[in-house]
């Protein structure tokens, strides 16, 4: 090995490692090397976790504490017994080549290009629209430990519960929403919706016919707090416009729709936090159901369990 680089032999293949010595984990002085190695006494798992998928790779040229850079296609230069699966994106009219692990070889030839985390797809690449398993990556924070995530959830999911059996049209059960994990319940009023263009066969189908969602979802990098929310699709004309309760939950536009939204910590703050969260699930409800048109009377039929009206909720105590 030289300061420059040194050559890995894995698995009947040649991988430079260049810059081996680079820390990567300052807080306790690992390099880009001793990552190398923790990918090779992982081999097995690492590959039989990727094999065959699509893979995002999450680099860090400068190590942990530097920029972090999402890359879905494979560079150029890439050695010829690389593999790769090109997917394509309706939407936007294009396509990317990316990683699909086969052997060993390849997840350290990642590792070379800074990669640290590696992010695969749920299906492999005979058929990238066929989902074959569920993934879930929790990341609790300092301020935000595993028992915390447990409880908030039971709790949401007891709220969509009671909030489920106010409903007596076709419904999804409390789940974990494929796109974003967040915890979700689906509300379907009957009709079919327009088909959406240029979009993928998951997203065909989801929306295929009128539906209101409602769930909790934790917060990514672009909402920055964890918050109940709710939609309509197809949205109907003057959703944005329609009262939410309580006085806190608002509006905000979301990927070209209305995204109604309801902060954790107002709920979590309330007098009567079940109380106020029912509230703000039925006010979204009343809006989209009414401004779509739904039967109102024939969902909300007789014999389903008579709920609350949202000024009972809303006047409710501790």
């Amino acid at each position: 090995m030289t300061a420059d680089g040194v050559e890995i032999e894995v698995g009947g293949r040649t991988v430079r490692i260049s810059n081996p010595g680079r820390v990567y984990f300052p807080a306790r002085g690992e390099t880009k090397l001793d990552l190398v190695r923790y990918y090779l006494s992982v081999g097995d798992g690492i590959v039989r976790a990727l094999r065959e998928r699509p893979c995002m790779l999450h680099r860090f040229p400068s190590g942990v504490a530097g920029d972090k850079v999402h890359q879905k296609r494979v560079p150029g230069g890439a050695p010829p017994w690389l593999e790769t699966v090109r997917l394509h994106f309706p939407r936007y009219g294009r396509h990317a080549d990316e990683l699909c692990v086969t052997e060993l070889a390849q997840v350290i030839w990642a590792v070379q290009m800074s990669t640290v985390e590696f992010h695969p797809w749920n299906s492999r690449r005979p058929d990238v629209e066929q989902p074959d398993e569920w993934r879930i990556d929790l990341d609790p924070m300092p301020k935000c430990p595993p028992e915390n995530v447990r409880r908030v959830a039971h709790v949401a999911h007891e709220v969509l519960d009671e909030f489920a059996g106010w409903f007596c049209g076709k419904q999804s059960p409390v789940h974990l929403f494929w796109h974003s994990f967040d915890l979700a319940l689906a509300r379907f009023g009957g009709g079919r919706a327009p088909v959406l263009p240029d979009t993928d066969s998951v997203n065909r189908e989801a929306y295929s016919h009128e539906v209101i969602a409602f769930g909790f979802w934790a917060g990514d990098r672009n909402l920055r707090e964890p918050t109940y929310y709710s939609y309509t699709a197809p949205e109907p004309t003057g959703l944005r416009d329609a009262v939410l309760h309580p006085g806190e939950a608002h509006w905000v536009e979301q990927g070209g729709g209305s995204l109604a939204l309801l902060p954790y910590d107002v709920v979590r703050t309330a007098g009567d936090p079940r109380a106020v969260l029912l509230a703000f699930f039925e006010s979204a409800y009343e809006a989209g159901a009414t401004l779509a048109g739904w039967d109102r009377h024939g969902l909300d039929s007789s014999w389903c369990p008579t709920q609350p009206v949202l000024g009972e909720l809303l006047a409710r105590k501790p």
